[in-house]
């Protein structure tokens, strides 16, 4: 048995006659629009085209309830030429929804079918202090990503959330992504005062090399906009390598790294520079190489006596921080180490300075 929604659409097919050459086309036949609240009206906006050389009018729109609103152009629509369909859910049941309609036209020989979806809440939480970064009419909850201690063939997820603080409807999204990163917004729409999220996803099969690996991508709030420097989020990713096919007897005649001290505190009390240096020794059975040595922020010199220690030897780090430049950076100042010991590869560095 089909059941109303179903039954309505599938009538659709035989009330269309054949047509002329026209076509009608959707950028996106569905979209999410992410969060609402109850009795919080959400419209989801389609992008159309009509593709062919001819004038095209849409003759009937048939949504697949009446708690959904088709606005449309009503007149002919020139040859080629864009223009938007929205459709609007009034949101009196609270849940997920997933809402269609299908839209007849003398442009094509079957129905044209939308699709919005997305959740109703009892209460959406608006701006309340939880987005402290600002770019222009956009607020995030942070501007810096850090995909750490990551395997080659992982994948990593993270998410930045974000909101319109303005009166006009935005279109977020991320630009400048290097081939590792993909985005993805939702809702792609982003009304005002309104929240949203964007998911980004780190592909680790696409870093060439171990240790750390930084870039910046930058927030748009709509397509086409220009980089701006003040829209900047910093991307951190730390590719390490594998031990998992060392055998129990190898493991035990590693090399074995280990620190005088892995967090130095600088109080710089009115002072330009301070130094401080950490005694590295190899307490393990064989050679301890050092492959990688970097630093996530700048406001730090670095300067390591050398990179291959035998078993029982040791080497000195020297660093030096510049009170001006650290106070300049937006993320945590750190220092990172690769090395070839498989019980502790990674080696992190924290510097508090004040």
């Amino acid at each position: 048995m089909m059941n109303k929604k179903q039954a309505i659409l599938s009538l659709l097919f035989l009330a269309v006659l054949p047509v002329a050459a026209q076509k009608l086309t959707l950028v996106k036949t569905t979209i999410d629009v992410g969060k609402t609240g109850y009795l919080q009206p959400v419209t989801a906006v389609f992008e159309c085209r009509n593709k062919s050389h001819r004038k095209l009018k849409i003759t009937q729109v048939i949504p697949d309830c009446n708690c959904t609103m088709i606005d449309y152009p009503k007149g002919d629509i020139g040859g080629n030429d864009k223009f938007e369909v929205r459709m609007t859910y009034n949101a009196r049941q609270l849940g997920h929804f997933d809402k269609q309609a299908a839209i007849i036209s003398n442009g094509n020989k079957e129905p044209l079918y939308l699709r919005m979806t997305g959740v109703v809440l009892a209460e959406i939480q608006d701006f309340s202090g939880t987005y402290p970064i600002e770019m222009g009419d956009l607020r995030l909850d942070k501007a810096e990503l850090e995909f750490d201690d990551i395997n080659r063939g992982d994948v990593q997820v993270q998410e930045i959330h974000i909101y319109n603080n303005s009166s006009k409807v935005y279109s977020p999204n991320l630009m400048h992504l290097p081939p590792y990163l993909t985005a993805v917004v939702t809702p792609e729409r982003l009304s005002p005062n309104r929240a949203g999220k964007i998911t980004v996803t780190l592909n680790s099969a696409k870093l060439h090399d171990y240790g750390l690996t930084q870039t910046s991508v930058y927030l748009a709030g709509n397509p086409g906009d220009k980089v701006s420097a003040d829209h900047e989020i910093s991307v951190s990713a730390v590719l390490l390598p594998s031990f998992d096919e060392l055998s129990s007897s190898a493991r035990s005649q590693a090399p074995h790294i280990q620190l005088s001290k892995e967090v130095i505190n600088f109080q710089f009390n009115g002072k330009a520079k301070m130094k401080d240096v950490i005694d590295i020794t190899n307490t393990g059975q064989s050679d301890l190489e050092i492959s990688s040595l970097q630093m996530f922020t700048g406001g730090l010199r670095i300067s390591l006596g050398q990179k291959h220690l035998k078993p029982g030897e040791s080497t000195k780090l020297k660093i030096t921080a510049e009170r001006a430049e650290l106070m300049k950076t937006r993320t945590r100042p750190r220092i990172l180490m690769i090395v070839n010991d498989p019980q502790k590869p990674k080696v992190t560095i924290t510097i508090n300075a004040k």
